[in-house]
């Protein structure tokens, strides 16, 4: 004891005096570079520029130290095998949309919507603030994956179709690209769901090899000119209340960032998820504009579609709760949060959009 507290006394006197004692080297900071594998073309600007986003801000946030390339779908892994490429470590992260991997297991469709489901905003909020992502990183812990929210692409709309929808019994053989739910939902009214990627989709309406088609909203389907081939543009998307983008990281991969790396990553996700959907926001509006102006017939869909819809994604998502732990643990979190998120957004924001629209409708 004695000794201990002569070396204790000893190194406050020195210290005192002045004396430099030797100081610890920092430890060096990594430099790193990943790779990310997106699931969008060029094309889609405002989809694959997150991916362009998150790696300018991570490497402007880490003074150029820690470096991801984006590569968009197809030039790395297939379009649809994001998940597995970071699951595997093929690639350290991806910008993808986890309803793509439906066929694995349903219950990663949530992260990206569920027909009825939340909107753009309500979804970011149960992600956030109301237990979504706790859930969601036990689900693609599974995968070996961490995954943030990478963006948004807002309410989309109900898809292009080349002849008119008038009840539920025109969707009977209506051959219909399509993907996840939507395409379960749409079978079990009588259609028949293709599985087409975005360059496929254009040549294939155009030759009448599918009938109808439906991508996102204004702004990109203007892009891929599905106008041209396809009169009715039909509204609301209710299989796409509020499409959320993910980015994923491989796990072993996240572990071994330095912790201000990860910051950088986490905070540069976060600021892709709130622009993305801007993006959206300002584009789709003009976008509309054009679309009509070029002789584009905006529809809504028909009650009794709308209803029969409803009921059937309900069923469909009682039956896959009743065998599928995982979608059911994600499913009743969801709906609890969005049963009081609905009953607000009535009071406030839809009834002052409501007034809104019918005060310009007057004019």
């Amino acid at each position: 004891m004695q000794r201990r507290d002569f070396l204790k006394t000893a190194g406050v006197g020195a210290a005192a005096a002045g004396l430099a004692l030797p100081a610890r080297a920092a430890a060096p900071t990594p430099t790193i570079k990943w790779r990310l594998a997106s699931s969008f073309p060029k094309s889609l600007d405002t989809i694959y520029s997150g991916a362009e986003n998150l790696a300018r801000r991570v490497s402007e946030l880490t003074d150029g130290r820690f470096e991801i390339r984006p590569f968009a779908g197809g030039e790395l892994v297939p379009a649809t095998g994001v998940l597995d490429a970071v699951q595997q470590n093929t690639v350290e992260c991806g910008q993808t949309a986890s309803y793509y991997y439906y066929g694995k297991n349903k219950a990663l469709a949530i992260e990206t919507t569920l027909p009825f489901g939340l909107n753009a905003r309500q979804l970011t909020a149960w992600t956030y603030y109301g237990g979504g992502m706790d859930l969601l990183r036990a689900l693609f812990a599974q995968y070996n994956i961490v995954n943030f929210p990478g963006g948004s692409t807002g309410a989309q709309m109900g898809g292009w179709y080349r002849k008119e929808i008038k009840s539920v019994a025109d969707l009977a053989g209506l051959k219909i690209r399509i993907p996840g739910f939507g395409a379960e939902i749409f079978s079990r009214l009588g259609a028949v769901p293709q599985s087409l990627s975005g360059t496929e989709v254009y040549p294939a309406l155009e030759r009448g090899a599918i009938d109808a088609a439906e991508w996102t909203s204004p702004c990109d389907d203007e892009k891929l000119g599905f106008y041209r081939v396809a009169k009715y543009y039909y509204y609301p998307g209710w299989w796409e209340p509020g499409a959320q983008l993910a980015f994923y990281v491989n796990k072993d991969q996240w572990g071994a960032l330095p912790p201000a790396y990860q910051s950088a990553f986490e905070t540069a996700a976060a600021e892709t998820h709130l622009l993305m959907l801007a993006g959206y926001d300002a584009k789709n509006p003009p976008a509309m504009q054009r679309l009509v102006q070029n002789g584009t017939v905006l529809k809504r869909f028909p009650d009794d579609v709308l209803l029969k819809a409803y009921e059937t994604a309900l069923a469909i998502y009682a039956e896959e709760s009743a065998k599928n732990p995982s979608f059911k643990a994600l499913y009743d979190s969801m709906h609890a949060f969005q049963e009081t998120s609905d009953a607000w957004w009535g009071v406030a924001e839809a009834s002052m959009t409501n007034f809104l629209s019918a005060m310009r409708r007057r004019k």
